[in-house]
């Protein structure tokens, strides 16, 4: 790169940069600059509206209101991902949508649950509403080039077989649609459709077809539901939540920077300026694609600034090795960024393929999760592999040429890890088996293996005309304490109803006794009147069904991730490696949950995700040095393959320690700063980032040598 050229891109970068601050400041702060810049933020920091329906007829089954939860989460979660549906008493549903005021509007556009019928022209049923997977409005210009307001349907696989042959059988009839016995849409087959897609045409207007689709959408229910009440619910959490997790972001970034120039000198002080890149980009992108953020959320996006250090730290010391090895600082550059590609590349596709799986199979905070995920690996990737290219080639050009302001790496005597081994599985063994010596110990004193919050067992909801209008932070402060005195729930969730003196309390299971003791502890402090106290059994927000989908998704993930690795690395014992180590962390995490009995709730999900992603990535970058020690290793014996692995492993040390202080420091300033919520998502993470540093070196490298060692004696025979 030319000088000139240099310049132009150093002062391109800066602008960049600049415009990326402060539009994601203008986010940020939702002060709005033309319009209202805002991410959208989940029921725990914005609250949202809260809706709850009466099943009509006769007392429902549990496989029916199961089946209807499930199915009406599905329903809600086109208005986010972070959307609660959950039993309440016997019969009845309530519907949480958080970043929405207006109940009314979305009452409209949800749709009155009924049952949905599709009919041949004679009246006969030949489908129901199980059969539609999505029904959306859409515009589309027609073959004559007029623009044309339409309902766009997609099938389930066993609903496009059945639409294929009677439209094949009905080609010029019409279908009738009908919802609650009334005829919705007439529409007239043109043709046969066997593509599981299909087409409802001759709507007014648009709103019209938003109207009909909704009408499709909520028409599966296995029940028949009638609006009960609505009402807008404040936050679960203050606004001390948001500013302390941000606050903890920021300090935890400038850690970073700041470790990284001193660690790394000159490339250190360019990754600075591309992490802030990075972390602007990731703000803007959430707003662009209107991702609802929750705490865990925010949580998400700062660990993974810490993991976005992770490709420049590969990159940089692949260029000290370079330099070490003799070549100029230009060519050590070129090569370094050559060099790390394959690890990056693998490691962060690995876990992308993870993140859609989990993002096509999951529901609720799972998708929302993968959504923010993905969103972080493909910004990560762009940032270090081009915008961290572009800038060190630029400064570079500018005349900063001295191999002393990008370093040499440091030969350091070789750890024998391989012997070892044993007592790694040793120490690995005896911490995951303290776990389930702790899950016992909890089964005979409480009866559960775990602390399960509100969120995965249900409870109790309390709701309380108060004697004046109280905010967030006075329901903390005044209200809960007493709450959590008297039930002994140390995960007390509670809202203020808006624009009324209510405040919904939600606790663990409470027994009759218990219930009249908090309606006397509240009365007793507070000017309240005792009928005006009520009290209902709440189900889990995670139904069975979403973490049936959530198992699923995370097995698929983890077999789409081991045929991956193999296929890369062309060798099913990396795979297997891999899984092995990826289920030592899972496990360890576990045992962290059990042991500091710490509540099992959406966060646990988020929690685990996060350290799978984090685990294969940390392993592969190990395990791209072993694939290339091997194309030059000629010695394919059993201590052949012990010296190259632990060649590897210490080839790489720095960078897993390394990667493990940026990340850790981030979530470390979580756990400071952070509510108790957001500490209770911290510690698990905390030790499931050691563990996965600890499992990539002293684990997974060492199970691929002993089965590899395994081969050998096989073949020996």
């Amino acid at each position: 790169m030319k000088k000139n050229k240099a310049i132009v891109t150093l002062i391109l970068a800066l602008a960049i940069l600049a415009g990326l601050c402060y539009y994601s400041v203008t986010i940020i702060s939702s002060t709005g600059v033309g319009e209202d810049r805002s991410i959208s933020l989940g029921l725990d920091l914005a609250g949202g509206v809260s809706i709850t329906y009466q099943v009509v007829g006769d007392e429902p089954t549990d496989e029916q209101m199961s089946d209807t939860i499930y199915k009406l989460q599905k329903r809600v979660e086109s208005y986010s991902t972070e959307a609660q549906v959950y039993k309440v008493g016997d019969d009845r549903i309530s519907v949480e949508i958080p970043g929405v005021t207006d109940a009314n509007k979305i009452l409209e556009e949800l749709g009155k649950p009924g049952t949905l019928e599709f009919q041949t022209d004679d009246g006969k049923a030949f489908m129901d509403g199980n059969a539609v997977a999505q029904a959306k409005a859409a515009t589309i210009t027609n073959e004559t080039g007029n623009k044309e307001n339409i309902v766009e349907l997609t099938l389930t696989d066993e609903g496009a077989e059945t639409f294929a042959k009677v439209t094949t059988e009905n080609v010029g009839k019409y279908l009738p649609i009908v919802f609650d016995e009334e005829v919705i849409s007439y529409p007239q087959v043109q043709n046969a459709i066997t593509g599981g897609t299909a087409q409802i045409t001759g709507m007014a207007s648009f709103e019209e077809a938003e109207i009909l689709a909704s009408q499709i959408r909520i028409g599966s229910l296995s029940l028949k539901l009638e609006e009960l009440r609505s009402e807008v619910v404040g936050a679960q959490l203050g606004e001390e939540a948001i500013s302390t997790s941000l606050k903890a972001g920021a300090i935890g970034l400038i850690l970073v920077m700041i470790f990284m120039i001193v660690q790394y000198l000159l490339p250190g002080a360019v990754a600075a300026v591309s992490l802030a890149i990075y972390t602007t980009l990731v703000v803007a992108t959430l707003y662009l694609f209107e991702i609802t953020l929750t705490l865990p959320g925010i949580a998400g996006i700062i660990l993974s600034i810490g993991m976005a250090v992770d490709a420049n730290v590969i990159i940089f010391a692949r260029i000290r090795e370079e330099i070490a090895a003799g070549k100029s600082v230009a060519t050590a550059i070129e090569n370094g960024f050559a060099r790390a590609r394959s690890a990056i590349l693998d490691g962060n596709i690995t876990t992308l393929i993870a993140a859609a799986v989990l993002g096509m199979r999951g529901s609720g905070t799972v998708k929302g999760f993968a959504s923010t995920l993905a969103i972080g690996i493909i910004l990560s990737m762009f940032t270090c592999m081009i915008v961290t290219k572009l800038l060190l080639q630029a400064v570079y050009a500018m005349g900063l040429q001295d191999e002393k302001l990008y370093g040499k790496a440091k030969k350091r005597k070789e750890l024998n890890f391989v012997s070892k081994t044993g007592i790694f599985i040793l120490i690995s063994c005896l911490v995951i088996a303290s776990g389930f010596v702790g899950m016992g110990v909890h089964k005979a004193q409480d009866g559960g293996i775990l602390n399960y919050s509100l969120e995965f067992k249900g409870g109790t909801s309390t709701s309380v005309v108060m004697d004046k209008k109280y905010t967030i932070d006075e329901i903390d402060k005044k209200i809960v304490p007493f709450v959590e005195k008297v039930t002994g729930d140390g995960n007390v969730q509670a809202q203020a109803v808006e624009g009324t003196n209510q405040v919904v309390i939600k606790t663990r299971t409470l027994s009759l006794k218990e219930r009249e003791k908090l309606n006397q502890t509240l009365k007793k402090n507070f000017d309240i009147d005792e009928k005006t106290i009520t009290s209902e059994s709440i189900s889990s927000t995670v139904s069975n069904e979403m973490k049936n989908d959530a198992m699923i998704a995370v097995a698929i993930a983890t077999v789409c991730m081991l045929i991956y690795i193999w296929f890369r690395f062309k060798d099913v014992r990396f795979a297997a490696s891999a899984v092995i180590a990826l289920g030592h962390d899972v496990l360890v995490v576990l045992t962290c949950y059990v042991l500091a009995w710490i509540s099992v709730g959406n966060t646990f999900i988020a929690c685990m995700l996060t350290i799978i992603g984090y685990s294969i990535n940390d392993t592969i970058v190990i395990f791209d040095r072993i694939r290339e020690t091997l194309k030059t290793n000629r010695n394919k014996t059993k201590e052949g393959y012990k010296e190259i692995v632990n060649k590897s492993i210490n080839q790489t040390l720095s960078r897993s320690i390394n990667t493990s202080i940026t990340t850790f420091v981030m979530v470390l300033m979580l756990f400071i700063l952070g509510v108790t919520s957001i500490r209770e998502f911290s510690l698990p993470l905390m030790v499931g980032l050691l563990s996965g540093t600890y499992s990539s070196i002293c684990i997974a490298s060492e199970i691929w040598y002993l089965m590899r060692v395994r081969s050998l004696k096989k073949v020996a025979k």
